[in-house]
Protein backbone atom coordinates (compact mmCIF):
# COMPACT_ATOMS: atom_id res chain seq x y z
CA UNK A 1 0.00 0.00 0.00
CA UNK A 2 1.20 3.73 -0.84
CA UNK A 3 1.97 5.42 2.03
CA UNK A 4 -0.02 8.72 4.12
CA UNK A 5 2.34 11.55 3.64
CA UNK A 6 1.58 13.97 6.12
CA UNK A 7 2.74 18.34 5.89
CA UNK A 8 3.32 20.08 9.19
CA UNK A 9 5.56 22.23 10.40
CA UNK A 10 4.86 20.74 14.13
CA UNK A 11 6.81 18.40 15.03
CA UNK A 12 4.29 17.05 17.82
CA UNK A 13 1.71 16.68 15.29
CA UNK A 14 3.74 14.58 13.14
CA UNK A 15 5.24 12.54 15.46
CA UNK A 16 1.86 11.50 17.18
CA UNK A 17 -0.24 11.26 13.44
CA UNK A 18 3.02 8.66 12.37
CA UNK A 19 2.71 6.75 15.66
CA UNK A 20 -0.89 6.54 15.56
CA UNK A 21 -0.43 5.33 11.81
CA UNK A 22 2.02 2.93 12.52
CA UNK A 23 -0.38 1.20 15.29
CA UNK A 24 -2.94 0.45 12.51
CA UNK A 25 -0.28 -0.87 10.05
CA UNK A 26 -0.63 2.46 7.72
CA UNK A 27 2.60 3.56 6.09
CA UNK A 28 3.80 7.40 6.19
CA UNK A 29 5.87 9.84 5.54
CA UNK A 30 6.20 13.38 6.62
CA UNK A 31 7.37 16.85 5.69
CA UNK A 32 7.89 20.03 7.47
CA UNK A 33 6.43 22.27 4.59
CA UNK A 34 4.75 22.65 1.55
CA UNK A 35 7.87 23.22 -0.37
CA UNK A 36 10.03 20.01 0.71
CA UNK A 37 6.35 17.58 -0.02
CA UNK A 38 6.13 19.11 -3.80
CA UNK A 39 9.36 18.11 -4.66
CA UNK A 40 8.99 14.96 -3.44
CA UNK A 41 5.76 15.08 -5.36
CA UNK A 42 7.23 16.16 -8.57
CA UNK A 43 10.06 13.02 -8.38
CA UNK A 44 8.79 10.48 -7.33
CA UNK A 45 6.65 7.44 -9.88
CA UNK A 46 3.13 7.05 -9.36
CA UNK A 47 3.61 3.76 -7.41
CA UNK A 48 5.57 5.38 -4.88
CA UNK A 49 3.67 8.66 -4.39
CA UNK A 50 1.00 8.70 -1.44
CA UNK A 51 -2.23 7.23 -1.17
CA UNK A 52 -3.45 10.03 1.05
CA UNK A 53 -2.45 13.54 1.69
CA UNK A 54 -2.78 15.49 5.11
CA UNK A 55 -1.98 18.79 5.79
CA UNK A 56 -1.97 21.82 8.07
CA UNK A 57 -3.69 24.79 6.86
CA UNK A 58 -0.88 27.35 8.07
CA UNK A 59 2.87 26.84 7.73
CA UNK A 60 6.01 28.91 7.15
CA UNK A 61 6.80 29.45 3.54
CA UNK A 62 3.06 28.65 2.04
CA UNK A 63 -0.30 27.75 3.21
CA UNK A 64 -2.36 24.20 2.95
CA UNK A 65 -4.42 26.12 0.75
CA UNK A 66 -1.94 26.59 -1.74
CA UNK A 67 -0.44 23.10 -1.30
CA UNK A 68 -4.16 21.59 -2.42
CA UNK A 69 -4.32 23.65 -5.38
CA UNK A 70 -0.93 23.17 -6.78
CA UNK A 71 -1.02 18.84 -5.73
CA UNK A 72 -4.93 19.06 -7.75
CA UNK A 73 -3.63 20.46 -10.75
CA UNK A 74 -1.60 17.73 -11.67
CA UNK A 75 -2.83 14.98 -9.05
CA UNK A 76 -6.76 15.67 -9.41
CA UNK A 77 -7.89 11.91 -7.68
CA UNK A 78 -5.62 12.21 -4.72
CA UNK A 79 -7.40 12.60 -1.61
CA UNK A 80 -6.31 15.86 0.56
CA UNK A 81 -7.12 16.26 4.12
CA UNK A 82 -6.59 19.72 5.63
CA UNK A 83 -5.94 20.07 9.51
CA UNK A 84 -7.84 23.60 10.38
CA UNK A 85 -7.48 25.15 14.03
CA UNK A 86 -11.09 25.81 14.92
CA UNK A 87 -10.51 29.95 14.38
CA UNK A 88 -10.01 29.26 10.46
CA UNK A 89 -13.46 27.17 9.52
CA UNK A 90 -14.28 29.79 7.16
CA UNK A 91 -11.01 28.40 5.35
CA UNK A 92 -12.69 24.65 5.62
CA UNK A 93 -15.38 26.30 2.82
CA UNK A 94 -12.51 27.48 0.51
CA UNK A 95 -10.81 23.77 1.28
CA UNK A 96 -13.82 21.70 -0.16
CA UNK A 97 -14.08 24.45 -2.95
CA UNK A 98 -10.34 23.98 -4.15
CA UNK A 99 -11.66 19.83 -3.79
CA UNK A 100 -10.41 18.83 -0.06
CA UNK A 101 -11.62 15.44 0.80
CA UNK A 102 -12.21 16.41 4.38
CA UNK A 103 -10.91 18.90 6.74
CA UNK A 104 -9.77 17.86 10.58
CA UNK A 105 -10.39 20.50 12.76
CA UNK A 106 -7.76 21.26 15.75
CA UNK A 107 -7.55 20.05 18.43
CA UNK A 108 -8.61 16.51 17.01
CA UNK A 109 -9.24 13.54 18.65
CA UNK A 110 -6.57 10.75 17.26
CA UNK A 111 -9.15 7.73 17.00
CA UNK A 112 -11.56 10.00 15.16
CA UNK A 113 -8.21 10.96 13.03
CA UNK A 114 -7.37 8.13 12.16
CA UNK A 115 -10.72 6.81 11.40
CA UNK A 116 -11.10 10.01 8.93
CA UNK A 117 -7.78 8.93 7.62
CA UNK A 118 -8.87 5.12 6.68
CA UNK A 119 -11.91 6.01 4.98
CA UNK A 120 -10.13 8.46 2.59
CA UNK A 121 -7.78 5.28 2.25
CA UNK A 122 -11.01 3.12 1.44
CA UNK A 123 -12.66 5.61 -0.99
CA UNK A 124 -9.38 6.08 -3.28
CA UNK A 125 -8.98 2.87 -3.45
CA UNK A 126 -12.18 2.02 -4.28
CA UNK A 127 -12.53 5.19 -7.06
CA UNK A 128 -8.81 3.01 -8.33
CA UNK A 129 -10.87 0.03 -8.74
CA UNK A 130 -14.10 1.89 -10.38
CA UNK A 131 -11.89 4.22 -12.67
CA UNK A 132 -9.84 0.74 -13.82
CA UNK A 133 -13.27 -1.23 -14.73
CA UNK A 134 -14.83 2.10 -16.58
CA UNK A 135 -11.42 2.83 -18.59
CA UNK A 136 -11.38 -1.38 -19.50
CA UNK A 137 -15.40 -1.41 -20.66
CA UNK A 138 -15.45 2.73 -22.03
CA UNK A 139 -18.63 1.13 -24.46
CA UNK A 140 -20.44 -0.54 -21.69
CA UNK A 141 -23.97 0.98 -20.79
CA UNK A 142 -24.17 -1.43 -18.03
CA UNK A 143 -23.20 -4.83 -16.70
CA UNK A 144 -27.11 -6.41 -15.32
CA UNK A 145 -27.87 -9.43 -17.06
CA UNK A 146 -30.44 -7.39 -18.84
CA UNK A 147 -27.46 -5.06 -20.41
CA UNK A 148 -26.27 -7.73 -21.73
CA UNK A 149 -28.40 -9.45 -23.08
CA UNK A 150 -29.24 -6.15 -24.88
CA UNK A 151 -25.14 -5.97 -25.87
CA UNK A 152 -25.49 -9.33 -27.39
CA UNK A 153 -28.18 -8.35 -29.49
CA UNK A 154 -26.16 -5.50 -31.21
CA UNK A 155 -23.30 -8.44 -31.57
CA UNK A 156 -25.77 -10.04 -33.66
CA UNK A 157 -26.87 -7.21 -35.34
CA UNK A 158 -23.69 -5.49 -36.69
CA UNK A 159 -23.52 -6.99 -40.08
CA UNK A 160 -27.38 -7.03 -40.65
CA UNK A 161 -29.14 -3.58 -42.20
CA UNK A 162 -32.71 -5.06 -41.03
CA UNK A 163 -34.87 -2.55 -39.39
CA UNK A 164 -34.95 -2.69 -35.45
CA UNK A 165 -37.11 -1.41 -32.95
CA UNK A 166 -36.43 0.01 -29.56
CA UNK A 167 -39.03 -0.63 -26.84
CA UNK A 168 -38.26 0.73 -22.90
CA UNK A 169 -39.69 3.50 -20.79
CA UNK A 170 -38.68 7.45 -21.06
CA UNK A 171 -35.09 7.91 -19.83
CA UNK A 172 -34.02 4.51 -20.39
CA UNK A 173 -31.19 4.97 -23.49
CA UNK A 174 -32.75 4.18 -26.59
CA UNK A 175 -30.79 6.86 -28.46
CA UNK A 176 -27.37 5.49 -27.30
CA UNK A 177 -28.24 1.77 -28.08
CA UNK A 178 -29.50 3.45 -31.87
CA UNK A 179 -26.42 4.85 -31.95
CA UNK A 180 -24.26 1.57 -31.17
CA UNK A 181 -26.35 -0.53 -33.64
CA UNK A 182 -25.45 2.09 -36.25
CA UNK A 183 -21.40 2.29 -34.97
CA UNK A 184 -21.23 -1.62 -34.89
CA UNK A 185 -23.43 -2.14 -38.51
CA UNK A 186 -21.90 -1.82 -42.13
CA UNK A 187 -22.94 1.22 -42.68
CA UNK A 188 -21.07 3.08 -39.75
CA UNK A 189 -19.06 5.02 -41.89
CA UNK A 190 -22.49 6.66 -43.42
CA UNK A 191 -24.40 9.38 -40.92
CA UNK A 192 -26.53 9.10 -37.89
CA UNK A 193 -29.22 11.16 -38.21
CA UNK A 194 -32.10 11.36 -34.96
CA UNK A 195 -35.27 12.82 -35.47
CA UNK A 196 -37.75 12.65 -32.58
CA UNK A 197 -41.14 12.85 -34.33
CA UNK A 198 -43.33 13.99 -30.90
CA UNK A 199 -41.20 17.02 -30.57
CA UNK A 200 -41.83 18.36 -34.29
CA UNK A 201 -45.52 20.00 -34.71
CA UNK A 202 -47.69 17.82 -36.81
CA UNK A 203 -47.42 20.39 -39.64
CA UNK A 204 -43.84 20.70 -40.19
CA UNK A 205 -42.90 17.04 -39.27
CA UNK A 206 -43.60 16.22 -42.89
CA UNK A 207 -41.31 18.41 -44.14
CA UNK A 208 -38.46 17.49 -42.12
CA UNK A 209 -39.26 14.12 -42.87
CA UNK A 210 -38.95 14.56 -46.49
CA UNK A 211 -37.98 17.45 -47.60
CA UNK A 212 -39.71 20.56 -49.63
CA UNK A 213 -39.21 21.68 -53.40
CA UNK A 214 -39.06 25.44 -53.60
CA UNK A 215 -42.57 26.88 -53.12
CA UNK A 216 -44.57 23.70 -52.02
CA UNK A 217 -45.52 26.21 -49.24
CA UNK A 218 -45.96 29.81 -48.00
CA UNK A 219 -41.96 30.36 -46.77
CA UNK A 220 -40.48 27.80 -48.78
CA UNK A 221 -37.85 30.27 -50.72
CA UNK A 222 -35.38 27.08 -51.72
CA UNK A 223 -35.63 23.34 -51.61
CA UNK A 224 -34.77 21.71 -48.47
CA UNK A 225 -33.34 17.94 -48.01
CA UNK A 226 -35.60 15.81 -45.76
CA UNK A 227 -34.28 13.56 -42.89
CA UNK A 228 -34.33 10.73 -45.18
CA UNK A 229 -31.62 12.47 -47.52
CA UNK A 230 -29.63 13.66 -44.78
CA UNK A 231 -29.33 10.15 -43.95
CA UNK A 232 -28.52 8.63 -46.89
CA UNK A 233 -26.01 5.63 -47.04
CA UNK A 234 -26.67 5.62 -43.13
CA UNK A 235 -29.46 5.46 -40.15
CA UNK A 236 -32.08 7.54 -39.26
CA UNK A 237 -33.73 6.61 -35.90
CA UNK A 238 -37.10 7.67 -35.59
CA UNK A 239 -37.38 8.35 -31.74
CA UNK A 240 -41.29 8.51 -30.37
CA UNK A 241 -42.62 6.67 -33.30
CA UNK A 242 -46.17 5.74 -31.27
CA UNK A 243 -46.96 9.78 -31.75
CA UNK A 244 -46.58 9.76 -35.37
CA UNK A 245 -49.53 11.09 -36.99
CA UNK A 246 -51.39 8.67 -38.96
CA UNK A 247 -51.12 10.17 -42.03
CA UNK A 248 -47.67 10.71 -41.74
CA UNK A 249 -47.46 6.75 -40.61
CA UNK A 250 -48.74 5.92 -43.98
CA UNK A 251 -46.10 7.85 -46.16
CA UNK A 252 -43.14 6.38 -43.83
CA UNK A 253 -44.71 2.62 -44.73
CA UNK A 254 -44.50 3.88 -48.77
CA UNK A 255 -40.93 4.97 -48.04
CA UNK A 256 -40.23 1.24 -46.20
CA UNK A 257 -41.92 -0.52 -48.62
CA UNK A 258 -40.40 0.85 -52.05
CA UNK A 259 -37.79 2.78 -51.49
CA UNK A 260 -38.98 5.71 -52.16
CA UNK A 261 -40.50 9.05 -51.19
CA UNK A 262 -41.14 12.26 -52.58
CA UNK A 263 -40.42 16.00 -51.66
CA UNK A 264 -43.16 18.18 -50.18
CA UNK A 265 -44.56 19.74 -53.56
CA UNK A 266 -42.35 17.31 -55.70
CA UNK A 267 -42.96 14.80 -58.44
CA UNK A 268 -39.77 13.12 -59.11
CA UNK A 269 -38.89 10.43 -56.56
CA UNK A 270 -36.08 9.87 -54.12
CA UNK A 271 -34.40 6.73 -53.91
CA UNK A 272 -34.12 6.42 -50.03
CA UNK A 273 -30.69 3.84 -49.17
CA UNK A 274 -31.16 4.23 -44.71
CA UNK A 275 -31.46 2.20 -42.00
CA UNK A 276 -34.29 2.75 -40.24
CA UNK A 277 -34.35 2.23 -36.18
CA UNK A 278 -37.49 3.09 -34.51
CA UNK A 279 -38.30 3.68 -30.85
CA UNK A 280 -41.06 4.41 -28.30
CA UNK A 281 -42.26 4.27 -24.75
CA UNK A 282 -45.50 3.17 -25.88
CA UNK A 283 -47.31 0.32 -25.95
CA UNK A 284 -47.26 0.00 -29.97
CA UNK A 285 -49.86 -3.16 -30.14
CA UNK A 286 -52.24 -1.36 -27.83
CA UNK A 287 -52.08 1.86 -30.05
CA UNK A 288 -52.87 -0.77 -33.47
CA UNK A 289 -56.16 -1.87 -31.09
CA UNK A 290 -57.06 1.62 -30.88
CA UNK A 291 -56.85 2.28 -34.10
CA UNK A 292 -54.22 5.34 -33.56
CA UNK A 293 -51.01 3.25 -35.13
CA UNK A 294 -51.08 1.60 -38.44
CA UNK A 295 -50.55 -2.53 -38.30
CA UNK A 296 -49.05 -2.45 -41.52
CA UNK A 297 -46.06 0.16 -39.81
CA UNK A 298 -46.11 -2.00 -36.76
CA UNK A 299 -45.33 -4.86 -38.41
CA UNK A 300 -42.48 -3.18 -41.24
CA UNK A 301 -41.02 -1.72 -38.50
CA UNK A 302 -41.07 -4.78 -35.79
CA UNK A 303 -38.60 -6.75 -37.51
CA UNK A 304 -36.43 -7.16 -34.61
CA UNK A 305 -37.15 -5.54 -31.33
CA UNK A 306 -34.76 -5.01 -28.38
CA UNK A 307 -36.09 -3.98 -24.78
CA UNK A 308 -34.32 -1.48 -22.82
CA UNK A 309 -35.05 -2.52 -19.38
CA UNK A 310 -35.71 0.05 -16.69
CA UNK A 311 -33.07 1.36 -13.99
CA UNK A 312 -35.18 -0.08 -11.13
CA UNK A 313 -34.43 -3.82 -13.24
CA UNK A 314 -30.98 -3.20 -13.53
CA UNK A 315 -30.11 -1.85 -9.72
CA UNK A 316 -26.66 -3.39 -9.72
CA UNK A 317 -25.74 -0.83 -12.53
CA UNK A 318 -26.15 2.45 -10.64
CA UNK A 319 -22.64 2.78 -8.64
CA UNK A 320 -20.93 2.50 -12.36
CA UNK A 321 -23.41 5.13 -13.68
CA UNK A 322 -23.15 7.43 -11.12
CA UNK A 323 -19.37 7.37 -10.88
CA UNK A 324 -19.29 7.85 -14.49
CA UNK A 325 -22.11 10.94 -14.81
CA UNK A 326 -20.02 12.42 -11.29
CA UNK A 327 -17.43 12.33 -13.90
CA UNK A 328 -18.80 13.49 -16.90
CA UNK A 329 -20.55 16.43 -14.83
CA UNK A 330 -17.19 17.64 -13.01
CA UNK A 331 -15.64 17.80 -17.08
CA UNK A 332 -18.49 19.46 -18.33
CA UNK A 333 -18.55 22.15 -15.59
CA UNK A 334 -14.28 22.29 -14.82
CA UNK A 335 -14.51 21.21 -11.38
CA UNK A 336 -12.91 18.78 -9.53
CA UNK A 337 -14.41 15.35 -9.55
CA UNK A 338 -16.99 14.51 -6.23
CA UNK A 339 -17.05 10.73 -5.18
CA UNK A 340 -19.68 8.91 -4.04
CA UNK A 341 -19.84 7.06 -0.36
CA UNK A 342 -21.24 3.24 -0.04
CA UNK A 343 -24.03 4.61 2.07
CA UNK A 344 -25.06 7.23 -0.46
CA UNK A 345 -24.99 4.40 -3.29
CA UNK A 346 -26.97 2.35 -1.40
CA UNK A 347 -29.41 5.09 -0.65
CA UNK A 348 -29.24 5.97 -4.34
CA UNK A 349 -29.53 2.30 -5.44
CA UNK A 350 -32.82 1.80 -3.41
CA UNK A 351 -34.65 4.41 -5.32
CA UNK A 352 -37.11 4.02 -8.25
CA UNK A 353 -36.13 6.16 -10.71
CA UNK A 354 -38.76 6.73 -12.73
CA UNK A 355 -36.69 8.81 -14.90
CA UNK A 356 -34.68 5.97 -15.52
CA UNK A 357 -30.60 6.48 -16.40
CA UNK A 358 -31.96 10.19 -17.82
CA UNK A 359 -32.88 10.94 -14.15
CA UNK A 360 -29.97 9.34 -12.77
CA UNK A 361 -27.59 11.46 -14.76
CA UNK A 362 -29.79 14.59 -13.61
CA UNK A 363 -29.21 13.55 -10.06
CA UNK A 364 -25.45 13.24 -10.38
CA UNK A 365 -25.37 16.99 -12.44
CA UNK A 366 -26.91 18.44 -9.38
CA UNK A 367 -24.70 17.12 -6.62
CA UNK A 368 -21.75 17.83 -8.86
CA UNK A 369 -22.86 22.09 -8.28
CA UNK A 370 -24.76 21.35 -4.85
CA UNK A 371 -22.98 19.09 -2.24
CA UNK A 372 -21.19 20.47 -0.05
CA UNK A 373 -18.18 18.07 0.25
CA UNK A 374 -16.10 16.13 -2.31
CA UNK A 375 -17.19 12.99 -0.63
CA UNK A 376 -21.35 13.13 -1.35
CA UNK A 377 -23.05 11.62 1.60
CA UNK A 378 -26.81 10.29 1.84
CA UNK A 379 -27.93 13.49 3.47
CA UNK A 380 -26.42 15.37 0.22
CA UNK A 381 -28.78 13.88 -1.87
CA UNK A 382 -31.57 15.75 -3.69
CA UNK A 383 -34.94 15.93 -1.80
CA UNK A 384 -36.37 14.44 -4.19
CA UNK A 385 -34.60 10.68 -4.14
CA UNK A 386 -34.19 10.82 -0.66
CA UNK A 387 -37.13 10.53 0.89
CA UNK A 388 -38.40 7.80 -1.62
CA UNK A 389 -35.37 5.57 -1.20
CA UNK A 390 -35.79 5.83 3.04
CA UNK A 391 -39.52 4.71 2.84
CA UNK A 392 -38.52 1.02 3.69
CA UNK A 393 -35.49 2.07 5.81
CA UNK A 394 -38.35 3.62 7.91
CA UNK A 395 -41.04 0.99 8.19
CA UNK A 396 -37.93 -1.38 8.84
CA UNK A 397 -37.14 1.56 12.03
CA UNK A 398 -40.84 1.74 12.81
CA UNK A 399 -40.40 -2.31 13.23
CA UNK A 400 -37.45 -1.79 15.07
CA UNK A 401 -38.65 0.51 18.03
CA UNK A 402 -41.46 -1.02 18.80
CA UNK A 403 -41.79 -2.88 21.97
CA UNK A 404 -41.07 -6.40 21.48
CA UNK A 405 -43.97 -8.72 21.85
CA UNK A 406 -42.91 -12.45 23.94
CA UNK A 407 -42.19 -15.40 21.43
CA UNK A 408 -44.63 -18.04 22.15
CA UNK A 409 -43.41 -21.47 22.79
CA UNK A 410 -42.56 -23.12 19.73
CA UNK A 411 -45.64 -25.68 19.68
CA UNK A 412 -47.96 -22.13 19.48
CA UNK A 413 -45.37 -20.29 17.00
CA UNK A 414 -47.44 -19.92 13.75
CA UNK A 415 -45.07 -20.94 10.72
CA UNK A 416 -42.35 -19.62 8.66
CA UNK A 417 -43.70 -16.16 7.18
CA UNK A 418 -46.46 -15.78 9.19
CA UNK A 419 -47.41 -11.95 9.16
CA UNK A 420 -47.79 -11.90 13.32
CA UNK A 421 -47.07 -12.99 16.18
CA UNK A 422 -47.80 -13.19 20.02
CA UNK A 423 -51.59 -11.44 20.60
CA UNK A 424 -51.29 -9.98 16.45
CA UNK A 425 -48.68 -7.71 17.26
CA UNK A 426 -46.11 -7.47 14.27
CA UNK A 427 -42.57 -8.23 15.79
CA UNK A 428 -39.15 -6.54 14.58
CA UNK A 429 -37.98 -9.82 13.68
CA UNK A 430 -41.13 -10.21 11.53
CA UNK A 431 -40.62 -6.98 9.87
CA UNK A 432 -37.45 -7.96 9.27
CA UNK A 433 -38.27 -11.18 7.97
CA UNK A 434 -40.62 -9.35 5.20
CA UNK A 435 -37.96 -6.93 4.49
CA UNK A 436 -35.33 -9.37 3.32
CA UNK A 437 -38.08 -10.96 1.44
CA UNK A 438 -39.04 -8.16 -0.09
CA UNK A 439 -35.35 -6.51 -1.01
CA UNK A 440 -34.32 -10.97 -2.36
CA UNK A 441 -37.20 -11.00 -4.68
CA UNK A 442 -35.87 -7.63 -6.15
CA UNK A 443 -33.22 -9.30 -7.35
CA UNK A 444 -30.85 -6.57 -5.37
CA UNK A 445 -27.23 -8.41 -4.73
CA UNK A 446 -26.31 -6.70 -1.45
CA UNK A 447 -29.52 -7.51 0.69
CA UNK A 448 -26.81 -8.14 3.75
CA UNK A 449 -25.22 -4.91 3.23
CA UNK A 450 -28.08 -3.10 2.99
CA UNK A 451 -29.77 -4.73 6.04
CA UNK A 452 -27.27 -4.87 8.37
CA UNK A 453 -26.55 -0.89 8.13
CA UNK A 454 -30.11 -0.37 9.09
CA UNK A 455 -29.67 -2.67 12.08
CA UNK A 456 -26.38 -1.00 13.50
CA UNK A 457 -27.92 2.57 12.42
CA UNK A 458 -31.46 1.62 14.68
CA UNK A 459 -29.04 0.07 17.62
CA UNK A 460 -26.62 3.25 17.89
CA UNK A 461 -29.16 5.88 17.53
CA UNK A 462 -31.56 3.95 20.13
CA UNK A 463 -28.21 3.51 22.72
CA UNK A 464 -26.97 7.52 22.05
CA UNK A 465 -30.69 8.86 22.46
CA UNK A 466 -30.94 6.49 25.55
CA UNK A 467 -27.49 8.09 27.27
CA UNK A 468 -28.55 11.44 26.07
CA UNK A 469 -25.35 11.32 23.39
CA UNK A 470 -22.93 10.05 25.20
CA UNK A 471 -21.04 8.42 22.85
CA UNK A 472 -18.48 6.04 25.83
CA UNK A 473 -21.62 5.14 27.77
CA UNK A 474 -23.76 4.32 24.76
CA UNK A 475 -21.04 2.01 23.60
CA UNK A 476 -20.23 0.40 26.98
CA UNK A 477 -24.06 -0.23 27.13
CA UNK A 478 -23.60 -2.05 23.79
CA UNK A 479 -20.46 -4.09 24.51
CA UNK A 480 -18.52 -2.70 21.89
CA UNK A 481 -15.15 -0.41 22.13
CA UNK A 482 -15.56 3.54 21.64
CA UNK A 483 -13.32 3.26 18.85
CA UNK A 484 -16.03 0.74 16.87
CA UNK A 485 -18.66 2.97 17.57
CA UNK A 486 -16.92 6.59 16.25
CA UNK A 487 -15.81 4.10 13.25
CA UNK A 488 -19.79 3.00 12.91
CA UNK A 489 -20.93 6.47 13.56
CA UNK A 490 -18.78 7.78 10.39
CA UNK A 491 -19.12 5.02 8.43
CA UNK A 492 -23.39 4.68 8.86
CA UNK A 493 -23.68 8.66 8.40
CA UNK A 494 -24.32 9.59 12.05
CA UNK A 495 -22.94 12.28 12.94
CA UNK A 496 -25.79 14.84 12.60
Amino acid sequence: MKPIWIVDDDQSIRFVLEKALQREDLPSRSFTNARDLLQALESSPDEEGPQILVSDIRMPGGSGLDLLNKVKEKHPGLPVIIMTAFSDLDSAVSAFQGGAFEYLPKPFDLPKAIELIRRAVEESQREEFAEERMAAAPEMLGQAPAMQDVFRAIGRLSQSNVTVMITGESGTGKELVARALHKHSPRAGGPFVAINTAAIPKDLLESELFGHERGAFTGAQTMRRGRFEQAEGGTLFLDEIGDMPFDLQTRLLRVLSDGHFYRVGGHNAVKANVRVIAATHQDLEQRVKEGAFREDLFHRLNVIRLRLPALRERREDIPMLARHFLQQSAKQLGVEPKRISDAALVRLSAFGFPGNVRQLENVCHWLTVMAPAQLIEPKDLPPEVAPAAGEATERFAAAASAPATPVQPAAATPPAFAPALGNGHTSWETALEAEALELLASGRHDVWDALTRRFESKLILTALANTRGRRIEAAQKLGIGRNTITRKIQELGLED
